[in-house]
């Protein structure tokens, strides 16, 4: 049994670190410390463990077997060290001076960041804020990083190690050009499975389980055109007689602009939960407190805002 007075808690920093840049280098230059200061911890780390811990290969520092399975329990135990010693550091918007990450798909672009960045411009003018795709990068990973502040919408993959907030519940809705065939009182599931429809095949969210249903209650649909993301649907709807199933505040934020018409969906489909979601390294962190005390203000289902 490896007693906790014979470990260095600045070796597991470096272990933690290696997890997520997989390479000496990069985790060097991250802590400021140089590449053989990196690899003589490293060694030490072998030694305590005695384990390789992190093997080379052509992409990097690859974990082995044992380093995944303290990854969890070091990761969440560093981050309640650095919350207790950080915690009563304050944050006062108004004076602040930093940049702050979210990671949103294109669907929270849309829904999220006109009210945000004006309440952000109006409150916090030193702020400057950055959003990522869920997609584009390994969210688990930058968040426990912490290169991303703060993540929303439907993530299941974010779990363990994560503190979640529920925003509201929305249901899925048929979204159209206004003077469509549905864009009258009584339009039947027929009428739904006759029209022409635009799929978003949006990978990395929850939001993919909505056409698997579909598909797995027998709904045959005739599929015109299929896109990697939302963020398009307002033009392409607009102009056309096709038929998208998407989030219901997507829908209400698309109508205006794009002169377009929703209706409830003819399927019965389950609701998504929209969370906010924050790793537990940032859990005391006035900043991050602020920020998304900020997103349950503005957002969620009964709050103030």
């Amino acid at each position: 049994m490896l007693e906790l007075h014979r470990v260095d808690l600045n070796l597991l920093v470096v272990f933690n670190h290696l997890l997520v840049e997989r390479r000496v280098s990069r985790v060097a230059a991250r802590l400021g410390l140089t590449q053989p200061a990196v690899s003589n911890a490293l060694a030490r780390l072998r030694r305590l463990f005695g384990d390789e811990l992190f093997l080379r290969t052509p992409g990097g520092m690859a974990p082995t077997p044992l380093a995944e399975q303290l990854a969890e329990p070091v990761g969440v135990a560093l981050a309640m060290i650095e919350s207790g010693i950080n915690q009563r550091l304050t944050f006062d918007p108004a004076t602040a001076e930093r940049a702050m990450t979210i990671g949103m798909s294109d669907i929270g672009e849309i829904v999220f960041l006109p009210a945000l960045v004006e309440r952000i411009r109006r409150d916090a003018p030193g702020v400057q804020l950055s959003t990522v795709r869920n997609t584009a990068v390994n969210l688990k990973d930058e968040m426990e990083a912490g290169k991303v502040d703060l993540a929303i919408g439907l993530l299941p993959q974010l779990s363990a190690g994560y503190f979640q907030r529920r925003l509201f519940r929305q249901r899925y809705v048929c979204l159209y050009r206004r003077g469509h065939r549905l864009d009258r009182p009584r339009a039947t599931l027929a009428d739904y499975q006759a029209c022409e429809h635009l799929v978003v095949v949006s990978s990395g969210t929850g939001h993919g389980q909505v056409d698997e249903l579909l598909a797995r209650t027998g709904i045959e649909r005739r599929v015109r055109l299929t896109v990697p993301h939302y963020v398009g649907i307002g033009h392409l709807l607009q102009g056309s007689d096709l038929v998208a199933t998407v989030p219901e505040r997507l829908a209400m934020q698309l109508a205006e602009p794009f002169a377009l018409a929703w209706r409830a969906h003819p399927v019965r489909l389950p609701e998504a939960s929209i969370n906010v979601f924050w790793h537990a390294k940032q859990h005391r962190s006035a900043a991050n407190r602020w920020l998304r005390g900020l997103l349950v203000e503005l957002f969620a289902d009964g709050g103030p805002g």
